[in-house]
């Protein structure tokens, strides 16, 4: 086994063993599509016209639960000092450790979309849309929140910090995920334009990602 497949699968485990992982996150995916409809009115029509955006939110904010323990705890019990004193390229090492977090954390996500889509009278083809682009965008809200939790990880109380950091990096990628979702259904602009903007924001902060973030452990470790 190598030190990459061993380094990801230690974090797989301990994104599921620490602060609940998945369920933590699927928990309070459902909490806020529950609430949504208390807060706007029983209107199915508008529940349905405004579904995708609730869904996305509801995933942007329940991915940013588990970022702060992204590389914190590694900082705390002194792996992160392996890491970087180790012969794995630093960038390939924070790659992994966003794979792990995005299958424990973000994948979930994904796989309760088609349930709670139907809390909100969604029909087929709209859930269909909005699983797709979040499969496709959610990459790029770990990968932001990768650097993010890379610049926070040196300061103290760095976690408070973190929404800030990263909240307004991912508009971008709320704003094309929702167009693509909402053109599936209603239109008037095609599914692939903005679609193929969000999987390129997705494979620009793979690329990008795990090198800001690699000098960002750096020039805060050192």
């Amino acid at each position: 086994m190598t030190a990459l497949s061993a380094l990801l699968l230690r974090d797989m485990r301990l994104a599921v063993r620490v602060g609940g992982g998945a369920l933590m996150g699927v928990l309070f995916f459902l909490i806020v599509v529950t609430l949504v409809p208390f807060a706007v009115g029983p209107d199915l029509a508008q529940l349905r016209r405004i579904g995708p955006a609730i869904l996305w939110l509801g995933a942007l904010l329940a991915s940013l639960l588990t970022l702060d323990r992204l590389l914190a705890a590694d900082h705390e019990d002194g792996s992160l000092d392996l890491i970087l004193m180790g012969g794995t390229p630093l960038e390939l090492a924070v790659l992994a450790k966003a794979v792990a977090h995005w299958v424990a954390s973000c994948l979930p996500l994904v796989v309760a979309t088609p349930l709670l889509g139907l809390f909100l009278n969604l029909e087929p083809l709209a859930i269909g849309a909005v699983a797709l682009t979040l499969l496709a965008g959610t990459p790029a809200l770990t990968c932001i929140g990768l650097i993010g939790a890379a610049l926070s990880v040196a300061l103290r109380r760095g976690g408070l910090l973190l929404p800030v950091l990263v909240l307004p990096l991912t508009v971008p990628v709320l704003i094309f995920g929702v167009a693509a979702s909402n053109a599936a259904v209603a239109g008037p602009m095609s599914f692939g334009a903005p679609f193929l903007i969000l999987c390129a924001l997705s494979l620009g902060s793979l690329v990008l990602g795990p090198f800001a973030a690699a000098a960002a452990l750096r020039h805060g470790l050192e």
